[in-house]
């Protein structure tokens, strides 16, 4: 069973075990489907049934004002450093590597990994927008735990080059040593630093070869020991000891240093992979995963100096009404919401506006509310506004989930998901709920088509909301003293796999 933290306490209460499985079977029998992937089921860890398991009473609803706010402020902060960049089998995570989302001030996908010989397991973030995979790895400043309110605390593990009989250390002549002139000579270990757009925020160390344990995503399953370049991390900073990415970061980027990159550089699968996002939470990521000739596809904008999944948009239809507009616009499956500048701003919420055939919401500054364009609502009133994106080549993108909806003491709103931008133009997660999305390096196109299973009850508001406080604990140097963080919301939270997902809840507990 693979585990990627410490409990510091027992488990007495064996007879939650059969609840917690009934109702976790419950949760993953609503899994996205990708078509033609065969991906482990994810959940957000924000999820109502879950929250409800641990108590979380303090913590903002779903659909509440305080929620989008929280939200909005977390894409804030990390979407500065996300515009900076401006027949194979596939494969996946092995059984009990899910993928996780955690933390409104942190990214929103986690994955389960694990590494090594023997292997030991690590809570990643996900990242579309950086290349590295790195891990906390001998740090003498990392987050070694993370605290709750009632006082129980979980170790994380931390990478130990000597702990792993497959680790070796990249030299400085290797051709993914992009800090040549830092080293003392071409034999020497290759030093890494990657700095973040988030304040103040790097990880500093040196590259490792290491096994990532993978399984074949087919009818024939075998295990796959790839062997990955990945940073060993020992000095982090900034929002990655505040619960950003916790116990390390899974870049997903085109560089030749991500993992993805190096998969296929290896032979081991296509230059590809997907993620699927459902409307309950759930979705997967698959190495390995090409684009079909039955997707909606459109080319990457290729950026030489600082590759990101971009694309255009030749036009936009709201409810109906038909604006020729280009534009270029960013994939990042990290962040909550859409961000849009001008013109591309002004056209799709004055659209929205003209068709939604509702009073316009008149804000207080008390509200504070993220989303400039709502609307009030009368009681049980349900609106529908359909948008779509023509991207270029002429395949059609149909927004399924554009609205949220924002209740709360007085007020009962109708927003569109759109947030203004006075920089790039970014595709958040919103707008990609209910699609499997295909970064396609190697034909260079995003491809999408909707799931093949969805939940039956939609709701035009994110099924998730921001769950159990805890301190992320950082440790300024190698002895095991650590110095608590500010609070962040942030919790651990299982997703699909049920002994995993079991172990998990048993821990927080």
């Amino acid at each position: 069973m693979a585990q990627f933290f410490r409990s510091n306490h027992s488990h007495n209460h064996a007879h939650r075990c059969l609840c917690m499985l009934v109702l976790l079977m419950s949760l993953a029998s609503q899994s996205c489907h990708g078509l033609h992937s065969f991906g482990f089921d994810i959940h957000h860890r924000f999820s109502d049934p879950v929250k409800g398991i641990l108590g979380n009473d303090e913590i903002p609803n779903k659909g509440t004002r305080e929620y989008y706010v929280a939200m909005a402020h977390r894409d804030r902060i990390f979407r500065g450093r996300r515009l900076a960049g401006d027949s194979q089998t596939p494969l996946t995570f092995v059984p009990n590597n899910e993928t996780y989302q955690i933390g409104d001030f942190g990214f929103l996908h986690f994955a389960n990994v694990s590494v090594g010989t023997p292997p030991l397991s690590f809570l990643v973030a996900l990242d579309t927008g950086s290349d590295l995979f790195w891990l906390p790895c001998n740090c003498t400043r990392c987050v070694r735990a993370i605290k709750f309110p009632t006082g129980q605390k979980i170790d994380f593990n931390i990478y130990d080059l000597k702990g792993s009989s497959t680790s070796q250390t990249v030299l400085c002549n290797s051709s993914l040593c992009e800090q040549q002139g830092q080293c003392s000579s071409s034999g020497g270990s290759c030093p890494y630093q990657v700095n973040y757009l988030s304040t103040n925020t790097s990880t500093t160390g040196f590259l490792l070869e290491d096994v990532l344990h993978l399984i074949t995503n087919d009818d024939q399953t075998k295990d796959i020991e790839a062997q990955i370049t990945f940073g060993c991390g020992q000095v982090q900073t900034g929002a990655f000891l505040d619960g950003a990415a916790p116990n390390g970061l899974f870049g997903l980027g085109m560089g030749n240093v991500s993992v993805p990159s190096i998969l296929a550089n290896r032979g081991l699968t296509s230059n590809s992979f997907s993620m699927c996002f459902g409307f309950d939470g759930l979705g997967r990521i698959t190495f390995g995963d090409n684009s079909s000739l039955d997707q909606g596809k459109t080319p990457f904008n290729l950026r030489p100096l600082h590759p990101t999944y971009n694309i255009t948009v030749t036009k936009i239809i709201v409810g109906g009404e038909v604006a020729d507009l280009e534009f270029h616009a960013i994939f990042d499956s990290g962040t909550s919401f859409t961000y849009l500048n001008d013109p591309a701003y002004g056209q799709i919420t004055q659209s929205f506006s003209s068709v939604v055939n509702l009073p316009r919401h008149s804000s207080s500054a008390s509200e504070d509310l993220p989303f400039e364009y709502c609307y009030d609502l009368s009681s049980n009133q349900t609106v529908d506004v359909p948008i779509n994106l023509t991207m270029k080549g002429g395949d059609n993108y149909f927004v399924m989930d554009p609205i949220v909806t924002v209740t709360g003491e007085g007020i009962n709103l109708l927003c569109l998901g759109v947030l203004k931008s006075n920089n790039m133009n970014i595709i958040g997660q919103n707008f990609m709920t209910g699609y499997r999305i295909v970064f396609d390096r190697e034909n260079m196109i995003l491809g999408y088509d909707e799931l093949s299973t969805l939940p039956t009850n939609r709701s035009h508001s994110p099924a998730v909301s921001p769950a159990l406080a805890v301190n992320p604990e950082a440790t300024s140097n190698q002895s095991n003293d650590s110095v608590e963080s500010p609070n962040r919301s942030y919790k651990i939270q299982p997703i699909s796999v049920f002994m995993v997902a079991i172990f998990l809840l048993f821990a927080i507990f």
